[in-house]
């Protein structure tokens, strides 16, 4: 599945389908093509294959399987639980959003204000985690919805979700946990993270794109987004089943990945930390400094003097491709919300870089890049000295 033409360090922007979730959805294109709502055998049998795939998600997760409501990825069940949330308590006229969210969440915000609804934004560390304390000072009896992320998408850096998920719920608030991050990069247990929402996105795991689902924990009223029949009538719409098939093959995938990979994945992200540093003695590191607190296939690197957009395209002409935060964003001028909210000057937010490491990552694919880095990093200190 490694691509053999370039050295993927971009994995937290997309990840290819894997062999084994391609050819687990094959059929259900053409061989096996009903709608799961068709009262026929092949319809059947495609009903069959959506429960086994909401069997594996579920199974993975430590959820039961009601509890998995497929989606068409971490944007549509952010946006889902927000509004399910404040449907759910027209009471309450508050919402607390974490300063380093996704702009999926982040991004409503506008609409929310325009309706009525006040939004406090919970304010990030300078390790750009959120602390529980920050939740507890700002959470009441009118907050219909408390969002923290599981891991942050630029940065790594995990969040005390287990702490904050309690805090919200003690006033009576749901709790939404993006975990698109997270899921299939650490251990996610719904059992443990008292989360009332938890979204993922399949092709962040090697599953495809267009496909994701939201924990919707059992015993929440859940309003639907799009109404319908399908989906215990918590998402309408026909059923994309090599969608949902694939994203079940990728959780089980993943399931085995999560045994021994994240501490392979930590090591060779340590390796390319410790070279940079060496190679840069000025760069640092945009995050928590304990490994135990953030992911172990991200680093978030600043590179004082050096833009990181001339890095990042000097990369790209070597075959080395990482990015200056998410995927969302990319194109975009401003310098990334999530490390200004960390207290990074503009500068220093836009001389950064995200390196984020596929599965395949090799000894091999680190030594190249900090050769690449070696000869940008050193022709960048040359026309600064000169």
């Amino acid at each position: 599945m490694s691509p053999s033409s370039f050295v993927d360090l971009d994995s937290s922007a997309t990840t290819p389908v894997s062999d084994r979730v391609m050819a687990a959805m094959l059929p259900w294109f053409r061989e096996i093509y009903a709608n799961p709502g068709s009262p026929n055998p092949e319809g059947e049998r495609a009903k069959a294959a959506v429960i086994k795939a909401r069997e594996s998600l579920a199974e993975f997760l430590g959820a039961e399987t009601r509890e998995i409501l497929f989606t068409s990825g971490g944007t549509e069940s952010n946006q889902a639980a927000v509004r399910s949330a404040l449907r759910a308590r027209p009471e309450r006229r508050t919402l607390l959003l974490s300063a380093v969210e996704h702009s999926s969440i982040l991004g409503l915000i506008p609409d929310l204000e325009r309706e009525g609804f006040k939004v406090s934004v919970i304010p990030a560390g300078k390790d750009g985690r959120i602390d529980p304390g920050e939740v507890s000072a700002l959470a009441d009896n009118n907050t219909a919805l408390v969002a923290v992320m599981y891991v942050n998408n630029e940065t790594g850096a995990i969040n005390p979700v287990e702490e904050i998920g309690e805090i919200a719920h003690r006033a009576g608030a749901f709790f939404l946990c993006d975990g698109v991050a997270a899921v299939g990069k650490i251990p996610v247990d719904a059992k443990t993270v008292p989360a009332d929402f938890l979204s993922l996105s399949g092709h962040k795991i090697h599953g495809p794109k267009g496909t994701g689902a939201l924990f919707v924990r059992k015993g929440e009223a859940f309003h639907p987004l799009m109404p319908g029949s399908q989906e215990r009538k918590r998402r309408g719409g026909t059923e994309n089943v090599p969608g949902i098939v694939g994203l079940g093959e990728a959780a089980r995938e993943s399931r085995e990945f999560l045994l021994e990979g994240p501490g392979r994945l930590e090591r060779l992200r340590d390796l390319l930390e410790e070279g940079v540093f060496s190679l840069y003695p000025e760069a640092r590191r945009n995050g928590p400094e304990n490994s135990s607190l953030r992911a172990p296939h991200m680093a978030n690197l600043c590179f004082p003097g050096m833009p990181a957009e001339k890095i990042l395209l000097a990369l790209v002409r070597e075959g080395i491709y990482a990015s200056m935060g998410s995927a969302c964003s990319t194109g975009a001028l401003d310098p990334s919300h999530v490390l200004l909210s960390m207290g990074l000057s503009r500068e220093a937010a836009l001389s950064s870089l995200r390196f984020s490491l596929p599965r395949w990552t090799s000894s091999g694919d680190i030594d190249r890049t900090l050769s690449s880095l070696g000869r940008i990093l050193g022709q960048g200190a040359s026309r600064r000295v000169s």
